[in-house]
């Protein structure tokens, strides 16, 4: 197949262009570099040492002996979008080019509008280019979990059947975002929605829980392809972060009470989900929504999992809770379906001391990398002091 993917640098979009590259198709990918851009504003960085992706792209086609075509720029520019869809003419599209940070969105007013500006107008402009250049190809869209919220009932996937007033209908589940990231992924949704059931396009949702995990089958044999791992505040997803503070020595971050519950899946299986999702589209006017995650965890159980896992690797970790710098309920039910994708054939990599040792290890091989002032929580969902303020000496 031809595919094109949106975001092809990032941490989930270059692992996912080799594999489809592994697989044979004609793959090409589009970045305007804007995770980078934002860490030399921050000044962070991956721990990973990443190359560019001039290089990367060179590096592949030495390992497989096979392309990656790249497009550089912006989705937010219509005109670049809709040359680089009538170029490539893909079957499938995997859209990752977004601001993927509630913390970021939530920094500042620029942060928030450029976060809605990035998401909703890029994602626009390539609802209206596939509209007019690709009609019958294939939208794979990375949503999250976060979309839902934490409602005090089972979350379904994307829809729920509700009796009203003795009639019935099925409607897309109610959605109650944490951040205004959160909230710009709503609005995509919906927007998606109402391309499938007015344009007659194809789409699949994919509501991703949080991913962890650096290593890929494809990246595995040559540190040239290795993707990007975060672990700061903006950018760091919570068990990226907890590794790298255990590594270093630095007292795990838990927010608050540590109750807050989500979905959970290792980068490998974001990868199996894609695929599953790609060689399986949905059809001409039908929008799909998966729950992309495989196992559920708070973030208490996170932490103390690692603690685990660093005492047998010889690492002593302490477990510090620090006032929560979110409006979250940290203390909820949560109960999410998933079913779609394991229907699809999802195998998973369940999440143990074993892989999270496993992650130790590669995580100290750049521990010298690691910027600290990057790890304390400094992004406040509302103005003001937090009670019980983190101590100076923690930051």
């Amino acid at each position: 197949m031809r595919i094109l993917i949106l975001g092809g640098d990032g941490y989930l979009g270059w692992p996912t262009a080799m594999r489809f590259s592994a697989r044979g198709h004609e793959v090409s990918v589009v970045d305007n570099f804007s995770r980078r851009r934002w860490h030399v504003q921050h000044s962070t960085g991956s721990l990973t040492p990443i190359r560019s992706l001039a290089d990367r792209v060179e590096a592949w086609q030495q390992v497989s002996g096979n392309e990656i075509g790249t497009f550089v720029g912006s989705m937010e520019d219509a005109d670049f979008l809709d040359r680089v869809i009538a170029e490539t003419v893909p079957e499938a599209i995997v859209h990752y080019a977004e601001q993927a940070s509630a913390p970021y969105s939530m920094k500042s007013r620029e942060a928030a509008v450029e976060t809605q500006y990035t998401n909703v107008i890029g994602t626009l402009n390539l609802l209206f280019a596939i509209r007019d250049r690709v009609p019958d190809c294939h939208l794979v869209k990375l949503g999250t979990m976060g979309e839902y919220g934490t409602p005090n009932i089972d979350i379904e996937e994307g829809f729920i059947e509700i009796e009203h007033k003795g009639r019935k209908d099925t409607l897309p589940f109610p959605k109650l975002p944490g951040s205004l990231y959160h909230l710009s992924k709503v609005h995509d949704s919906h927007n998606i929605h109402f391309a499938c059931r007015i344009w007659g396009l194809r789409a699949t949702d994919l509501n991703q829980g949080v991913v962890y995990g650096i290593e890929t089958d494809e990246s595995a044999g040559d540190e040239r392809l290795i993707t990007r791992f975060d672990y700061d505040e903006y950018f760091g997803t919570v068990l990226n972060r907890f590794c790298v503070q255990a590594v270093i020595g630095h007292p795990l971050t838990v927010y608050g009470e540590g109750g807050q519950t989500r979905g959970f899946l290792n980068i490998r299986d974001t990868l199996q989900c894609v695929e599953l999702a790609v060689s399986n589209p949905a059809d001409l006017g039908e929008f799909r929504v998966f729950n992309q995650f495989t196992e559920q965890f708070s973030v208490g159980e996170l932490a103390e999992l690692v603690k685990r896992a660093a005492a047998e690797t010889g690492r002593e970790v302490e477990i510090r809770k620090y006032p929560n710098p979110r409006i979250e309920l940290e203390k909820h039910y949560y109960n999410a379906a998933n079913t779609k994708l394991h229907e699809l054939g999802l195998e998973p990599h369940h999440l143990g001391e074993e892989l999270v040792t496993s992650m130790l290890g590669i995580i100290e091989r750049y521990r010298d990398r690691v910027i600290e002032r990057a790890i304390m929580p400094r992004t406040r969902w509302k103005p003001g002091e937090l009670a019980g303020e983190v101590p100076s000496e923690a930051g």
